[in-house]
């Protein structure tokens, strides 16, 4: 007589995962982690230097603006920021508005408003754009700030910069409203037929013209310096990896050892019964 069988117990939970089969997810995600802080290292080396390099030529004595014969030997990298002195005429009819988007060269200027790219005249015949300086949203019209169309001679005190790139989300400039909203001088150029000038334009320091628009001033260096923040989070990721990673493999050793070492169920012969 066959002794009654036993209903199927519960299936056996499958084996747990073994740390092996994620050591090498895990050591891509370290290395990357690891780059990503090194790498917010070198940018704050460079911005350090960046930084270093501008005080340097902000601070330095105006020098004579190069003549127009020189202007194809000059670049961005060896010549932006430079404080250069010289005399001009500008060309005030022809002035044009560019959008004045925040600047961490210009913290003194707040609120919306528009910077005024003026040609000047050098007594070479070059044309240099100038930005004159911040004029607030309701003063773009120069009637409301005629005082300060300058005429004659001004002997004027800048910094050397370089046109911006044009960014994807830049809006398109609108010449017929006299609008641009990016430094684009070519463009400023071709509008006013203006013919060849500078490549590259001075921000005025001084002098400030009656009535005080539009407003030069002093460009100052305030760039963000986060990179040593980013860094120490990249960093401190990839340690908390380590040490997760580290627990759950030691975690999951210790739950198969066990079932390793377990004595096998003996064979009962009254089951057979």
């Amino acid at each position: 007589m066959n002794a009654p069988q036993r209903p199927p117990g519960p299936p056996a939970p499958p084996p747990p995962r073994s740390w092996l089969g994620l050591l090498i997810p895990a050591l891509i995600a370290f290395a990357v982690l690891v780059g990503l802080g090194t790498w917010q290292i070198e940018r704050k080396a460079w911005k350090e230097a960046l930084i270093a390099s501008l005080d340097a030529r902000l601070a330095a004595p105006p020098r004579p603006l190069p003549a127009a014969a020189a202007w194809p030997g000059l670049n961005a990298a060896n010549d932006e920021y430079r404080r250069v002195a010289f005399t001009a005429t500008f060309e005030n009819a022809k002035a044009a508005l560019v959008f004045a988007a925040p600047s961490a060269f210009r913290p003194d200027v707040n609120g919306p408003g528009y910077w005024v790219f003026t040609p000047a005249r050098l007594p070479d015949g070059g044309v240099v754009l100038i930005n004159r300086g911040f004029v607030p949203e309701g003063r773009q019209d120069p009637k409301t700030r005629s005082d300060g169309d300058v005429a004659g001679k001004v002997d004027l005190v800048g910094v050397m910069r370089w046109p911006e790139p044009r960014h994807w989300f830049s809006p398109q400039d609108e010449p017929d409203r006299n609008l641009w909203f990016t430094r684009d001088l070519d463009g400023i150029a071709a509008a006013k037929g203006l013919g060849r000038i500078a490549p590259f334009y001075v921000e005025q320091e001084a002098p400030a013209p009656p009535g005080g628009l539009p407003q030069p001033g002093k460009l100052a260096v305030d760039l963000p310096n986060n990179h040593l923040q980013y860094a120490l989070t990249w960093f401190g990721l990839a340690i908390v990896l380590v040490v997760v990673f580290v627990v759950w493999a030691w975690g999951a050793g210790g739950r198969r050892r066990p079932e390793a070492g377990a004595p096998r169920a003996r064979h009962d012969p009254a089951h057979s019964l």
